[in-house]
């Protein structure tokens, strides 16, 4: 590729102020939060303000074949957001606006590099939010559609496609098209607007969101509950899903996940001695309600049901102690990568089968001479675990052999992180034959040269 002509188009799409060029890129373009960093350097990166300039950056990288890499936030832990050699990046961060807000259709229509930290402040005074929480609030929306985040508030609200109505996408050739729109239900032909919801950038780039919101609770508590177990708080989550409580929050973190991500907050939560020294693992449960008094009774409610299941104690936290637990929880990833994680999984199993994934791994990990630890989404089933183990081939045989199992209990490898590069090699070695195929005629479809985020998902190249 001559890499004159690119360079001046590129320029005359968004200004010579809003490109960057080899060498001379912003070190934080040029990676996500994966723990395996690939450090390549793309021929540019590019922050269009537009669908149209989006599209017309789409047209160049086709014309010259050049690879295009779409980045969010960089938020990502999958290596999503890995440029490719010689590609062009294209930031999203300058498309952060807000571009309609419709309270009587409880809609909001955005762009992709919002965050969701900008979106909830947007929101602030009509009573609205968009209920989705992955726990990292600089993430940005566009991202959040890529991979189909999920979070803690999953086992009530959902996760990302059960928010997005519709999309506005740019095809590879710079094809601008619309995709559903700001109705809560449509029968009229394929559902694209799902299609590309996860597909982490690989069949089109994601320029506004239509997303549904949610009205804002009132009142909420956070809860605490230890158990001597985790039998224990696994065999409780079944019971206050159907107990019709409906908690927005139900997180388990096991005793050394806890004790790391308190110290790091500086958090006492006001466990005794007695009681902390007697736990394996604690249940985290945030209820949301309209009515103080329905607080009161559900929480009066909870503490029965988890009482009656063997918990040692019940600790419903002050607000700000609640809050700080919660923020200390999101930071879960952070400092497992600050204790030297080698690896950070999100699998996912049916909520009934976690108990025996979880003794299942803890077998798994000491035949290899493997250390983990974790939290998750207990009430949804995605597992949360840090690998500790240096030796690379030894851990991706346990990863194999940990992935290989958690799907033949119905489980997926990736329950809101993605597959990317990082899992790339477990997804293609396990996954049906067929299933792999018909998803490559489908990324055929959209990207027939290969150039849209390259390297990752389906595609098993070599990065060059």
């Amino acid at each position: 590729m001559g890499t004159t002509e690119p360079r001046n188009e590129l320029i005359a799409i968004v200004g010579a102020d809003a490109v960057t060029f080899s060498p001379s890129h912003q070190p934080d373009d040029l990676h996500d939060e994966t723990l395996h960093p690939v450090h390549k350097e793309p021929f540019a990166v590019v922050r269009p303000l537009s669908t149209q300039q989006v599209s017309d950056i789409a047209k160049v990288a086709s014309r010259h074949g050049v690879p295009i890499t779409p980045r969010g936030s960089g938020t990502g832990l999958s290596g999503s957001a890995t440029p490719v050699p010689g590609g062009i990046v294209v930031s999203f961060s300058r498309m952060n606006r807000v571009l309609r807000l419709d309270v009587n259709d409880h809609v909001a229509v955005v762009q992709p590099g919002i965050t969701l930290r900008e979106l909830g402040e947007a929101l602030a005074d009509c009573g609205l939010r968009y209920p989705v929480y992955p726990g990292e609030l600089s993430g940005s929306l566009g991202g959040n559609v890529n991979t189909n985040a999920g979070g803690m508030r999953a086992v009530r609200h959902g996760v990302t496609r059960n928010h997005v109505l519709g999309l506005e996408l740019v095809l590879i050739d710079g094809t601008i098209v619309r995709t559903g729109g700001p109705v809560v239900k449509s029968s009229s032909g394929y559902d694209l607007t799902q299609l590309v919801v996860g597909s982490e950038g690989t069949l089109a780039m994601v320029c506004e969101v239509t997303l549904k919101l949610s009205p804002t609770m009132a009142h909420s508590a956070t809860v605490l509950v230890p158990f001597r177990s985790l039998d224990h708080v696994t065999g409780i989550v079944p019971k206050i899903v159907a107990s019709g409580l409906e908690p927005s929050m139900l997180e388990y973190l096991d005793v050394l996940t806890m004790g790391a991500i308190t110290r790091a907050a500086e958090l006492e939560l006001g466990v005794s001695p007695v009681v902390a020294g007697e736990t394996v693992a604690y249940l985290i449960i945030v209820l949301e309600t309209r009515t103080a008094e329905q607080l009161d009774s559900d929480l009066m409610a909870l503490a029965e049901l988890v009482e009656g299941a063997g918990a040692i104690d019940v600790y419903v936290l002050p607000p700000s102690a609640g809050t700080r637990l919660i923020e200390a929880r999101e930071r879960a990833f952070w400092v497992g990568k600050a204790a030297g994680a080698n690896e950070i999984i999100d699998i996912v199993v049916p909520r009934s089968s976690v108990p025996v994934f979880l003794a299942e791994a803890t077998q798994i990990a000491e035949r290899h001479g493997a250390f983990i630890s974790g939290c998750g989404h207990v009430g949804d089933g995605n597992i949360h675990l840090s690998v500790y183990l240096p030796d690379d081939e030894r851990r991706a045989a346990m990863l194999l052999e940990l992935f290989s199992y958690g799907l033949s209990l119905g489980g997926q490898i990736s329950g809101e992180h993605g597959i990317g590069r990082d899992k790339q090699a477990p997804y293609l070695a396990l996954t049906d034959p067929a299933l792999l195929e018909l998803q490559r005629r489908i990324k055929a479809a959209f990207d027939p040269h290969q150039l849209l985020n390259p390297y990752r998902l389906l595609d098993a190249r070599p990065m060059p």
